[in-house]
């Protein structure tokens, strides 16, 4: 088929937003003979943001030239105003499905290749981020797709880094995670884009890194049973697999490892030459023909050549077939599999509840509506206590009073009467105190209850029986899914086993990545709502953990207090509690409550306490703060508020 230029031959794959074909030039003296032609999908034709990123994708790929990236050689619209992206003809197939073969063939791929793969895109990748505009200015650009179906191998051994579809060039602190990330890709993200983060190109190099690591494991690196599973060990930085490893690694290149997959970006590896480097001495001097006899090796069997689509289709078609398997998962089992015959309760003070769906029975123990001690008839089962009823006793809280007057398993600590003393005041003291534990905190007037669990000063888990604060309604208020796909998503519940995340992944309303941060971001609500409980109790019980946390939050508690008090405190609100006191002076506190005063603070805090060293009127320092825009004298008000709780700075009258 004739387009603009080129003869399309034949589609060689379809992603999210355009197609990719193999053609060649119309003017059969043109050069090169043979080339890929990527156009837009037709839906996307008329959308501006689709051809935007078209369009965004053409200038950043063409920015740069190196023999390790794919080459493009132009761009335009045809003559019926279609946009294209002509680009280099790798005769070969991309490391994904080598990998694949090496793994049906349970055949290891020798380390001298995967250091000379990893070599090769490390080089390619260095003039990524290096690339400059025509101005000579530096584009910094990430590009966010180092992954092994974007890395490809020629039948002459070249290797070439390709796919600028989802790039970006917007600057270190703009860059965020979102929903560009495509589906498949989230194994390889960095911690700072799974939470959610701002990253720059060291996100790049801990992907690349994690490419390294499954061509020597001959397996993904990140373990978990599930998309959520994968994002936190990523979040958390699980290199087990890597440190069983090690004794069979060279030195250096363990080392390399490590330091390319450091959990801070400030920690890892910061350049993709220096990379590059370390893997040469790793190298052989007949690393291109070996791979050359790979890669011809690897295509010889034509049915693994195929796109890896038809392999997704097939397996969908099998889940949704008449016939169950019995043998399946609950998760793999095809929904009108699963009962639906409703559940009943009868509490510990024989009040009876039902007929319930699961989702509602679910509702119900997450809210401390049903608890420990009560019966429960889970779908026809017959009445049994609801600790052995596994599907259940997963959402039941650690810690449950005994009476009404106890608020959780024996002694408290400590407690605080929340009309008297301010929840920041008590997260203050706790992390002044250091200890590990849940803090409860009840309110009648609010009609709530949660359980913070804290370890190593950070928030582990946070349970809350407000049914408001559910996953659910939390991503209906964000506007991540809507009340009709939410519903959807309950009717199906037990297929997941009642993991409301693992339910909208599985049906592709929201994607893994959006709802792992919107857990964290749910959490971070959850504390910030108690900052405006103005009665109540809240009680401090050391050493007690959350029982079966499946993710865990690893919020930190300092950053948690912004949030809070941004919650009482919204938008310039805190500039009228101030505004008789912009002459006072602001200066250096006691610093007497020594656990706050060797706390690591969040940039926006740490910020405002150096300020404060050198005492200065408060206008004088708001002015300061907010010079250059990047805040706002609200945030600086709130920020105070903080640091004069924990005395570490102080304002006096002059």
């Amino acid at each position: 088929m004739r387009f603009g230029p080129y003869i399309l031959e034949h589609r060689m794959a379809v992603g999210g937003t355009a197609e990719v074909y193999l053609a060649r030039q119309a003017d059969a003296r043109a050069e090169p003979k043979r080339l890929v032609v990527k156009r837009l999908l037709p839906d996307f034709l008329a959308d501006p943001d689709g051809r935007s990123m078209f369009e965004r994708e053409a200038r950043l790929h063409a920015a740069v030239h190196h023999e390790n990236v794919v080459t493009v050689f132009g761009s335009g619209v045809n003559e019926d105003g279609e946009p294209y992206l002509a680009m280099e003809w790798v005769e070969g197939l991309d490391l994904f499905r080598l990998l694949r073969r090496l793994r049906l063939d349970r055949r290891p791929l020798p380390l001298s290749l995967a250091a000379y793969v990893a070599m090769q895109v490390a080089r390619g990748l260095e003039s990524v981020h290096e690339a400059k505009d025509n101005t000579g200015r530096p584009l910094e650009i990430v590009h966010r797709d180092v992954t092994p179906s974007n890395i490809y191998l020629g039948l002459d051994g070249s290797v070439k880094l390709g796919d600028f579809g989802i790039a970006r060039d917007e600057g270190v602190a703009t860059v965020r995670t979102g929903s560009a990330v495509l589906k498949g890709k989230y194994a390889y993200l960095s911690p700072e884009q799974v939470a959610g983060e701002p990253f720059d190109r060291r996100a790049d190099i801990f992907a690349l890194a994690t490419v390294l690591a499954e061509m020597l494991l001959g397996e993904q690196l990140w373990p978990g049973a599930g998309q959520l599973a994968v994002l936190l060990a990523i979040r958390d930085c699980r290199l087990d697999s890597l440190h069983a490893l090690r004794d069979r690694l060279p030195a250096a290149l363990y080392d390399l490892l490590i330091a390319a997959l450091a959990r801070e970006p400030e920690d890892r590896l910061a350049r993709a030459a220096d990379m590059a480097t370390a893997l040469e001495s790793l190298v052989p001097a007949n690393a291109a023909a070996e791979l050359s006899a790979l890669v011809q090796w690897a295509m010889s069997s034509r049915s693994d050549v195929g796109f890896q689509a038809v392999r997704e289709s097939e397996k969908l078609r099998v889940s949704m077939r008449a016939d169950p398997d019995p043998e399946a998962t609950p998760a793999e089992r095809p929904t009108g599999e699963y009962s639906t015959e409703p559940s009943f309760v009868i509490t510990l003070r024989g009040k009876k509840h039902g007929p319930w769906t699961f989702a509602s029975l679910v509702e119900a123990v997450a809210t401390g509506v049903v608890g420990r001690g009560d019966q429960v008839d889970y779908m026809g089962r017959g009445f049994a206590l609801i600790e052995t009823i596994e599907e259940l006793s997963r959402f039941l809280p650690a810690a449950t009073p005994a009476t009404s007057d106890v608020l959780g398993p024996g002694n408290p600590d400590w407690v605080f009467e929340l009309s008297q003393t301010s929840m920041l005041m008590v997260l203050l003291n706790l992390l002044d105190r250091g200890k590990d534990g849940v803090l409860i905190a009840q309110t009648e007037e609010r009609g709530g209850r949660k359980e913070l669990y804290v370890v190593k000063g950070r928030l582990h888990h946070v349970a809350s029986t407000n049914a408001s604060e559910l996953l659910g309604e939390f991503l209906v208020r964000r506007g991540k899914v809507s009340r009709e796909e939410l519903d959807m998503a309950l009717a199906v519940l037990p297929r997941n086993q009642g993991r409301m995340g693992d339910t909208l992944i599985s049906l592709g309303l929201v994607s893994s990545v959006d709802i792992f941060q919107a857990i964290r971001e749910q959490g971070r609500d959850r504390v910030a709502d108690l900052f405006m409980w103005n009665s109540g109790r809240a009680s401090f019980y050391g050493g007690q953990a959350a029982a079966h946390v499946e993710f865990p939050l690893d919020l930190d508690l300092p950053g948690l207090l912004l949030a809070g008090m941004e919650a009482a405190l919204p938008g310039e609100t805190a500039l009228e509690r101030y505004r008789g006191r912009l002459h006072d002076v602001v200066g250096p506190g006691t610093r007497e409550r020594l656990g706050l005063a060797a706390l690591r603070w969040p940039p926006q805090i740490a910020a405002i306490e150096a300020l404060a060293r050198r005492p200065r009127r408060l206008s004088e320092l708001l002015s300061d703060a907010t010079r250059g825009g990047q805040t706002t004298a609200g945030t600086v008000l709130r920020v105070l508020d903080i640091l004069l709780a924990a005395k570490l700075v102080a304002l006096r009258v002059p």
